[in-house]
Order: C-alpha cells, then sequence, then structure tokens
C-alpha cells in the first residue's frame, strides 16, 4: 500500500483537487449568483444554479458601466504606457552605465519597493490637491505610474542583465548609437519581461482600490472597483448586481490573458536556462 501511495503521489493529487475546489467554488460562486434574480438570493441554496436571469446584467449595464469601463480602460492604458516607457529607459541605463549616478538610482527604486503605497497615500493625497489635479483621472495615473516603477524597474533590470555583451560591442563596432541599440537589440530581446510586467502593472491599475478611494470624488469619475457602491444602499445592497459587475469587470483581464499568455509564460520563466 506504500509503495502504491508512493508511486502514483496520491496525496499530491488529493491536495491539487483540493486547491482546485478552494480555486473553482468562489469563482462559480460569483457566476450562479449573478445570473439569479434579487428575489430569490436569499430564498434558494447559494451554490444550487436556478434559472438563468440576467436582470442583474442588465441592471449594471444601464448604470454607466460603459462610462467606469472607459475610465479604468483610459487609466491603465496610460499607466502601463508610462510605466514602461520611463523603466525600459531607466533599466537600459542602469545595465549599460557604470557610473555612481547609475548606482544611486538602482538603489533609489530599489528603496521604492519597501515603502507601502499606504504609508505614503496622505502626502500623495496633499501634492495631487496642491497641483489642482484633484478628482480627476490624472490623479489615479500619475501617482499609479510613480507607485509601479520600483518593482518594473528591478525585474528589466535582471533581465536586461542577461543579454549577452558581445551584442551590445558588435552594435558599438557597426558605429551604432545607444538610442539604436536600445531600440534594435535591447527592446526585441527585452520583449517577454516587458509584456510581463506591462500585464503585471495592468492587474494592479486595474484592481486598484485606494487611489480612487482617495484621490476622487465624482460620479463621473470612478472606475471599475469603485462602481461597486453603486448596487449598497443604506439597509441592503444588490448582490447579484454587484457579482454581475465584478464579472463583466473580469472580462477585460481575461482576454489580456488570453492574447498575451505566451509572452507572459516566456518572460516567468526567461532565465531558467541559463
Amino acid at each position: 500500500m506504500l509503495n502504491f501511495l508512493r508511486k502514483h503521489n496520491v496525496i499530491g493529487a488529493l491536495g491539487g483537487w483540493i486547491w482546485l475546489l478552494v480555486t473553482i467554488v468562489p469563482i462559480y460562486y460569483i457566476v450562479i449568483t449573478s445570473l439569479k434574480p434579487q428575489s430569490e438570493f436569499y430564498t434558494t441554496n447559494p451554490l444550487i444554479p436556478s434559472m438563468p436571469s440576467f436582470e442583474a446584467y442588465g441592471r449594471v449595464l444601464e448604470n454607466d458601466f460603459a462610462m467606469y469601463l472607459f475610465n479604468s480602460l483610459f487609466v491603465v492604458a496610460l499607466t502601463v504606457f508610462g510605466v514602461l516607457f520611463v523603466s525600459t529607459l531607466a533599466s537600459y541605463v542602469i545595465v549599460r552605465s557604470h557610473s555612481r549616478i547609475a548606482r544611486l538610482c538602482n538603489k533609489f527604486f530599489l528603496l521604492g519597493i519597501a515603502i507601502p503605497i499606504q504609508a505614503i497615500i496622505i502626502p500623495v493625497y496633499l501634492t495631487i490637491v496642491e497641483i489642482g489635479l484633484y478628482d480627476t483621472l490624472w490623479a489615479l495615473i500619475l501617482p499609479g505610474i510613480a507607485s509601479a516603477i520600483p518593482i518594473t524597474v528591478m525585474i528589466l533590470v535582471n533581465f536586461m542583465r542577461d543579454v549577452p555583451n558581445e551584442l551590445y560591442e558588435s552594435m558599438i563596432v557597426d558605429g551604432a548609437s545607444d538610442w539604436k541599440i536600445f531600440r534594435k537589440l535591447v527592446l526585441p530581446l527585452s520583449m517577454p519581461a516587458i509584456t510581463t510586467v506591462g500585464i503585471y502593472d495592468a492587474l494592479n491599475a486595474w484592481n486598484n482600490f485606494l487611489f480612487p478611494l482617495i484621490l476622487t470624488q465624482s460620479g463621473d469619475k470612478r472606475t471599475l472597483p469603485m462602481s461597486l457602491w453603486t448596487y449598497q444602499g443604506e439597509f441592503q445592497a444588490d448582490i447579484p448586481a454587484v457579482l454581475a459587475a465584478v464579472t463583466l469587470s473580469a472580462v477585460p483581464i481575461l482576454a489580456m490573458y488570453i492574447f498575451g499568455r505566451r509572452q507572459l509564460v516566456a518572460g516567468l520563466t526567461a532565465g531558467f536556462g541559463k
């Protein structure tokens, strides 16, 4: 019996199935509940599906969902663009430059990883108010870029250091400038890592709740995480509508993963064969 357990790894398989249930059951509950009428939410078994109803999705789509979706897409797109633009250039300088300033900049970025955004939210709030960006989408974009740069630079620097030095030297011999080396050599070879950090930063910006809560006030500046408050009243909450909004808000992230999964896996596994 002991040999059978060792050969077939029954304990590992059982643990895998338990973990699968832990992961799948909440997703199953969200989808099933979003397809229930509000009147049946408290009267039916939460895990047994009833006759599917799209009433909750209708209420979500009628309640300015398109505006919240546009706000989230706008914030995520500009945040990711700003993070990647600054981080790729900074990472290239840190890798190729051996000056003291470059080393200090690298340490400065690493220090930013150790500071949680919750610890500096009050200075961020005061700065946004002073420069007149409070209650605008730019109040979400600029702090989002600043908070994502440290971890992005750390990942890109470690990846760019794996580029063989002979490739740099061959392009220098051919008379290529630093800008051409960056565009023709570093960016193409670093694309798996850039895609990985891009998806990671997009996910963080998409799910960000603290910045919209503190730095915005108007209803037309809400992003999708903040829009969930719309379905919560003073004494009760429209749970099916909330979960329908959660389901719809997960669709863009799921689509992003489907189209970028190959680059994401390549970026996560890069360097293991070196």
